[in-house]
């Protein structure tokens, strides 16, 4: 037996156990660091590998995604305010204080006419009103030259332009879903301000000719506590600074034309101001007012002459008829100045209407002449009849034979007549008287002038007044139709 410790002469060497042990532990520690480092390698190598293949993909997408140069001022992770220094300056005076006057640039996009009110007298406009100046206040340093842009929250701590609506009655910015405000700031200090506005101002119109009228409204813009010598206000582009959606539309109006112009405003209490006009010319459409109101006044007038056809005994069938023109009138002309400001002046339209009105009621008058004259006809025609009966003596069954109004031919076949009967001594006496009686009616009538006999034709047959009339109204109301749309078309 060995103990420990021992030494084996046999195998040449000393041994003992506590040696042995650790000949047998260093290989398995070199080994187990020998395969971590080869693990490590071969992770290494792996995803240098997987980088190889990909890198070219990554750089595509990449290119791709960001095709424009990248901005650090876009990605600066301090506040807004801290790039533009808001804090470093007092923005409550205007740029360049006690210099010259700041140019503000200005040009507007319309985007729609919503209304336009004859009985207001106004109209209401939407638009994007856009303002342009420089701040060098607001200057801030950039690489590649870009912009930034800020909604409404940063125009309450900087200077704008103070741009007021004259004779404007309201307007409002938009706020849905926030406020519409667009604040974007250049490099170099060039702001451009835009905001989303509907305002309604105030537009003196000339009714004169309506219907047939064209209107010029402005919408004016102006500086509030500016003076010229402060804030010199004009247009960016000139006419070019106006521009206008070709969709817009009115149902009444045709819009012809949008122009811009500026002039200088005086006021006595502060001085002088620099002012822009946006001007725009309409044209009222014909057609409305043609289906509503003209065509339905010249049925009127036209079926008032329905009674001149009508037999002057139909009293209530030309008197309901006339009635009836009349109201209808009456109510066209209240529909259409109802809809309209009361104005001093004639339009003209009202001259239409109450020309129109005037021969409905003079074809009303023109039956009252008629039936005037009918009565007075009948009368003396009554007053007659008795005259023979009371001075002829003639009885009731020869009376009858005597009734109306008899000339001379008449009484020559009452002769003939009384040739061809047998009568009694006492009925030819009374048949000679009123043959006398009759002759000297004749002889009198005789007597009278060319002027008599004409006005006694007209009295004896009224019905000649409707004939002339059947005549004379529309003739005079086609002549008053061409001088009325030869002046105001």
């Amino acid at each position: 037996m060995f103990r420990p410790g021992c030494i084996s002469a046999a195998r040449g060497y000393w041994t003992d156990k506590k040696g042995n042990s650790d000949s047998l532990r260093m290989p398995h520690s070199a080994k187990l660091i020998l395969l971590i480092f080869f693990l490590v390698l071969l992770a290494e190598s792996k995803k240098h590998r997987r980088r190889r293949w990909t890198g070219q993909v990554e750089v595509q997408k990449a290119s791709n995604i960001y095709k424009k140069n990248h901005d650090m001022t876009k990605s600066r992770t301090g506040k807004s305010e801290q790039l533009l220094r808001v804090d470093d300056h007092d923005f409550t005076m205007r740029p360049a204080f006690g210099g010259p006057a700041i140019p503000v640039g200005v040009d507007v996009q319309v985007e729609s006419l919503d209304s336009i009110s004859e009985v207001d007298m106004d109209f209401t406009m939407t638009l994007y009103l856009r303002h342009y100046w420089k701040d060098e206040r607001l200057s801030f340093p950039s690489h590649m030259n870009k912009s930034m842009t800020f909604d409404g929250r940063l125009v309450k701590k900087i200077w704008v332009p103070d741009v007021f609506f004259v004779h404007s009655k309201r307007s409002f910015i938009h706020d849905t879903t926030t406020d519409n405000i667009m604040l974007r700031v250049f490099p170099d200090g060039h702001v451009l301000y835009s905001m989303r506005i509907t305002v309604t101002a105030m537009c003196n119109m000339d009714f004169s000719r309506f219907p047939l009228d064209t209107q010029t409204c402005t919408l004016e813009l102006e500086s509030y506590a500016y003076t010229d010598e402060d804030l010199m206000l004009y247009w960016k582009n000139g006419n070019e600074s106006l521009k206008t959606d070709e969709k817009i539309s009115l149902s009444q109006f045709l819009i012809q034309k949008f122009h811009t112009t500026s002039r200088l405003a005086f006021y006595s209490s502060t001085g002088w101001y620099n002012r822009l006009y946006i001007n725009f010319t309409l044209r009222r459409h014909i057609f409305f007012f043609l289906l509503q109101t003209y065509f339905p006044a010249t049925l009127m007038v036209m079926l008032s002459w329905v009674s001149f056809w009508i037999d002057r005994r139909a009293v209530p069938a030309r008197v309901s008829l006339g009635i009836t023109t009349v109201l209808t009138m009456s109510t066209i002309i209240t529909g259409v100045n109802a809809s309209m400001p009361r104005v001093s002046y004639i339009k003209a339209v009202d001259i239409y209407l109450w020309v129109s009105f005037v021969f409905v009621f003079l074809s009303v008058i023109e039956y009252a002449a008629v039936n005037y004259l009918t009565t007075v006809q009948e009368r003396k025609q009554r007053k007659l009849r008795d005259k023979f009966s009371c001075t002829c003596g003639i009885p009731s069954t020869k009376t009858m034979l005597l009734e109306g109004i008899y000339g001379e031919s008449e009484t020559n076949s009452l002769e003939e007549y009384a040739r061809g009967q047998i009568v009694t001594e006492e009925d030819k006496q009374d048949k000679m008287e009123v043959h006398l009686a009759m002759n000297n009616e004749s002889h009198s009538s005789r007597k009278k002038g060319l002027k008599g006999h004409v006005s006694l034709r007209i009295m004896q047959n009224t019905h000649a007044i409707d004939k002339y009339s059947r005549l004379i109204f529309p003739g005079t109301y086609i002549f008053f139709n061409l001088i009325y749309w030869s002046v105001f078309c």
